[in-house]
């Protein structure tokens, strides 16, 4: 998996939503918060660190994606379990061992 020095978690690992039990594939990781201020206000409500890392999530069952800090994500218990997502192909490869092999995306 690849995961920047400071996260906790890298690219391809199945995690779970803390405050809102939805779980999900990471798919990107930023080192600290990378959005808006604006959105920070209207999305952000718990106030998580800005500083802290970030990650960009795909949904289980679901089309969407979400922004997500850190302290409100855990390692999902079943990683076997498939996530389900239409994008799931575009960012991976196949799964292997406990998470996803991310696609060589090139430059």
């Amino acid at each position: 998996m690849n995961r920047p020095k400071s996260a906790q978690f890298g690219v391809g690992q199945v995690v779970l939503h803390k405050l809102f039990n939805y779980r999900g594939v990471i798919y990107d990781v930023d080192p600290v918060f990378m959005l808006s201020d604006e959105w920070y206000r209207q999305m952000a409500k718990s106030n998580p660190p800005r500083d802290e890392p970030w990650y960009r999530v795909l949904v289980d069952n679901a089309t969407h994606e979400t922004y997500v800090a850190e302290r409100n994500l855990e390692p999902d218990a079943d990683p076997e379990d498939p996530v389900r997502h239409p994008l799931l192909d575009a960012y991976f490869s196949g799964f292997e061992d406990d998470h996803y092999l991310p696609r060589d995306r090139g430059n």
